[in-house]
Formats: C-alpha cells, sequence, structure tokens
C-alpha cells in the first residue's frame, strides 16, 4: 500500500511514536535483555535483545516508512551494517564499488573481506560504462555511494540498477549524505540502502548507529539472520536517542543546505581555494544527474585549499567548526580526509581519486552563515 503523505508528516506519524500500552507520546526504552515466556507453546514476539527489542523495532520500522522500502534493520554503526550487506555475499565473490568511497567502506573491502576472498574493482562510475567493463563471471553486487564521499562525484543510481538487474547483481547504496529526505534510493532500484545513522540521521553528534532498509522480504528475511547472528545490532537507549534525532530531520536539512550553497557560492571566488566540490554548483559535472534522482544538494562542501600544509593551516585557524572526524550535525564539522575519513587508503590510491592532500570537508551545521563565512575568510587570508 502506497503511503502518499509528506515527508514531515512521516517523520512525525511513522507508526511508534505513540506507545499503544499507556499512550505515551514517546516510544518507551525497553531496557530488557531478555523477556519472559508466559507460554511456551505460544513464545513471545521478543524473547532475547539480540534477536528483536521493541524500541529497536520502533526505529526499524521507521527508517523502513522513510526510504519506501520492506523491512529495516538497526547496527551498532554505519560500518556494522555495511558489513552486514556485506555478508550477504560468500566466498569467492566479486563486488564493483565506486572508486572514491568513504575510507571505511574502503579499509573493510581491500583489508578484511579480501581475507574471505571476497574481491573487489573500484570503478568511476560517473561513467556507467566503465561500470559494465567492470563485469565479471563472478560479480555478485554494486556498490554506490552518491554523493561519493568526499569529491561528491555522482552515480546515475536508475541506470547502474537496471543494468545490475539484467545481470542478476544485488545493488547497495549508502545514502548517508542524502538521507531518505532528498533521496530514495529504493524508489530507483537499488536493493539495500544504508546509513551511517550518526550523521544527519540522528544530527546531534551523540549517538553511534547504522541503518539499512531491504526492497524485498526475501532480502529482508536473510539480512535478519546476518543481523541475529552477527549481534552487531543498535541498543535499545540509542534506538530512542536516534529516532528522536530524527524527527527534526526535515528541518534540519532544509537550514543545513541552504548554508551550504551560500558557502559554496562562496567558495567559489575566494582566491585561496583552488576547486569546490558541491552538487548545487552550476559547473558540476553530475548536477543534471543528481537533480533527476534527489530533491536537494545536500550539506557537505569539499574544496582543496591547494596543498596539505595549507589545509593544515587551515584546519588550526578556523574557530566555529568542529575539527573532527564525521559530519551531519547540527554543529559545523571541517574534516581532513587524507589523515581522517580516508586515511586507509595509499596516498598514491588517494590521489589517483581526486583526495588530494589540499582537499578539506566541510560540513555545513546550523549556525549563522555570516558567521560561517566571516570565520571561514579569516583561516583562508591566512593561508
Amino acid at each position: 500500500m502506497t503511503d502518499d503523505r509528506g515527508f514531515g508528516t512521516k517523520l512525525l506519524h511513522f507508526g511508534g511514536e505513540i506507545d499503544k500500552t499507556t499512550g505515551a507520546s514517546s516510544t518507551p526504552v525497553y531496557q530488557a535483555s531478555t523477556f519472559h515466556h508466559f507460554s511456551l507453546d505460544n513464545p513471545p514476539q521478543y524473547d532475547y535483545s539480540r534477536s528483536g527489542n521493541p524500541t529497536r523495532q520502533a526505529l526499524e520500522d521507521y527508517i523502513n516508512v522513510l526510504e519506501g522500502g520492506a523491512r529495516g534493520f538497526a547496527f551498532a554503526s554505519g560500518m556494522a551494517a555495511i558489513s552486514s550487506a556485506f555478508f550477504l555475499l560468500s566466498s569467492g565473490d566479486h563486488v564493483i564499488c565506486t572508486e572514491d568511497v568513504y575510507g571505511g567502506t574502503y579499509r573493510l573491502l581491500t583489508a578484511i573481506l579480501t581475507r574471505m576472498n571476497i574481491e573487489t574493482t573500484f570503478v568511476d562510475m560517473t561513467d556507467p560504462e566503465k561500470v559494465k567493463a567492470a563485469l565479471k563471471p563472478n560479480t555478485a553486487a554494486v556498490f554506490l555511494e552518491t554523493p561519493s564521499n568526499p569529491t561528491l562525484k555522482i552515480t546515475d543510481i536508475a541506470v547502474i540498477c537496471s543494468w545490475a538487474k539484467e545481470n542478476g547483481l544485488l545493488t547497495m547504496l549508502d545514502n548517508t549524505f542524502m538521507t531518505p529526505y532528498y533521496q530514495r534510493p529504493i524508489e530507483l532500484g537499488v536493493d539495500i540502502v544504508l546509513h551511517s545513522a550518526t550523521k544527519f540521521l540522528g544530527g546531534h553528534s551523540d549517538v553511534l548507529a547504522g541503518l539499512a532498509v531491504v526492497a524485498s522480504d526475501s532480502l529482508g528475511d536473510r539480512m535478519k539472520q546476518i543481523q541475529n547472528g552477527l549481534g552487531n545490532v543498535l541498543g535499545p537507549q540509542d534506538s530512542w536517542l536516534l529516532m528522536r534525532g530524527m524527527k527534526t530531520l526535515k528541518t534540519r536539512m532544509e537550514a543545513h543546505e541552504q548554508n551550504a550553497r551560500r558557502l559554496a557560492e562562496w567558495l567559489s571566488s575566494h582566491p585561496a581555494v583552488e576547486r569546490v566540490y558541491y552538487p548545487g554548483l552550476p559547473d558540476h559535472p553530475g548536477r543534471e544527474i543528481h537533480e533527476k534522482q534527489s530533491l536537494g544538494y545536500g550539506a557537505v562542501v569539499s574544496f582543496d585549499v591547494g596543498g596539505g600544509q595549507r589545509a593544515k593551516k587551515l584546519l588550526g585557524a578556523v574557530s566555529i567548526p568542529l575539527v573532527a572526524v564525521s559530519l551531519g550535525a547540527v554543529e559545523s564539522i571541517l574534516s581532513y580526509p587524507a589523515m581522517m575519513s580516508h586515511a586507509a587508503m595509499p596516498p598514491e590510491v588517494r590521489l589517483e581519486r581526486g583526495i588530494t592532500d589540499g582537499l578539506v570537508r566541510y560540513s555545513v551545521g546550523l549556525e549563522d552563515i555570516d558567521d560561517i563565512l566571516a570565520d571561514l575568510d579569516a583561516a583562508l587570508r591566512q593561508l
């Protein structure tokens, strides 16, 4: 059944917002590890919190409503969610992956899954022909990240998914940057949507979490087996905290993006900046495709200041953003991919993918944009 309600309404009325027992206006935190069996012949819905917890279930149903899938899952971190999705594969399988993917995903694919005989080919997914050329007899899955982290390259989701389905391949997409407010990949043919919910979904730098939504019941059964078997689940307190953060997602994302667009435009004409990466800029090569599949441009702006020493000097001169790992919070966060999110990539690999030593990533927060610009301008003038 199609849910035609607006996204803002779904955020507040997702089915688990009212406790059916007491009428409480907030999902209760079921701080319990196990549940009593009143009858062995009629076991309860929940028996052990690794296998299922009412608070976590409310969150899983919540993200499923927002993404429009068949079933949702909550994990201890974004990488726990991504790792669980890759556990759907078997030894000997081959993955085609976005070349400038998040460093944690790169590390998983190149340092851990290789020990399980799962191989990966990294390709420039802005060119569908390069994706098709990477197909092997043992290819089992395609992993997309669009916009990519940190160079914000755009992949045509529908085109890649259509080709993948023709070849019987599983498709996975990291939707962390866009969130379901701006981009709903399942509607474009993706099989599994993944989130580091630590970022924009949580939104307040106070919870570590990952989410996954699958497009079919059969995939749901398989993912549930993996989640229960690995036990990398999200606890009830963090599930509740994440739900609280998600309720303001629409309002936050709109304010984030308004600031990010101003920042990107301003950086484009700054003499201390060599290049700006943001899909909302008129000269972004993937803008037309992005606008076809997304409702907004997001709140992450990357830019190159021309060298590692200049980047480090900038990071030491700003006063408004946190200089930190992560993104997607109410406060601005300035990151240095070469030594933070993408430190796991060898330097030569980073350079091949456009992740230079001068590249910084600005997750634009909710501060007054004039203050953000003034702070950054003062820092850039010191370079």
